[in-house]
This record gives C-alpha cells, sequence and structure tokens, in this order.
C-alpha cells in the first residue's frame, strides 16, 4: 500500500510535464528544455502578478467617489488587466508548444541518425 501512494505522489510532482527524458538525447539538451520551461512559467505567473496589481488598482480606483476621472482611470486597469492575463496565457502556450515540437523534432532526428 506504501508503494502504490508513493507512486501517485510522484505522478503529482511531474504535472505540467509534457514530454520524458530519453536515453538518446544528451542531458544537456534535457536540461536546457528544463530551465526554458522553468522561465516560461515564471514568466507565465509574473503576466498574472502584474493582471491582479491592475486589478487591485482599478478597484482602488472605482473606491474613490469624489473623483470622476478616476473611474476612467479604473476602467482603463481592468482593460489592461484583462489583456496582461491573456497576453501571459497565450504566450505561455505558445511557448510550451514550440518546446515540445522542438524536444521532439531532436528525437526524431537523434532516431534518424541510428
Amino acid at each position: 500500500m506504501k508503494q502504490k501512494s508513493k507512486k501517485k505522489r510522484i505522478k503529482l510532482l511531474k504535472f505540467g510535464r509534457d514530454f520524458e527524458p530519453d536515453e538518446r538525447v544528451i542531458l544537456r539538451d534535457y536540461l536546457a528544455i528544463e530551465r526554458t520551461r522553468l522561465a516560461n512559467e515564471r514568466t507565465l505567473l509574473s503576466y498574472i502578478r502584474s493582471s491582479l496589481y491592475l486589478l487591485l488598482g482599478a478597484i482602488a480606483f472605482f473606491q474613490l467617489k469624489e473623483f470622476i476621472n478616476f473611474k476612467y482611470l479604473a476602467l482603463t486597469a481592468l482593460v489592461f488587466s484583462a489583456l496582461f492575463f491573456i497576453i501571459g496565457i497565450y504566450r505561455f502556450l505558445l511557448l510550451k508548444r514550440s518546446l515540445k515540437r522542438v524536444y521532439y523534432r531532436s528525437e526524431e532526428m537523434i532516431r534518424n541518425k541510428d
């Protein structure tokens, strides 16, 4: 029973990885792909963080009832918040797809050489 729970934990830790290292792929290349994948995740999180900061700023500007002009600033912050969020997710998915393509293309090239 302990072995089953250990396998489940290992599966959960690998969440988000789309490819497994192959014996034929050089370790240096695999590590470079992993570094790029982690940098991609950090970039996504920074886009989300920026989007949330803009959202909080918009909410704060909406709370200021005395200044009518701040309502337009709040709407602008809301638009940019949504825009940052969408751009961040789009760029994350684009690079993730590109990494998969590069990794599998390098695997095919190695197989063709053999």
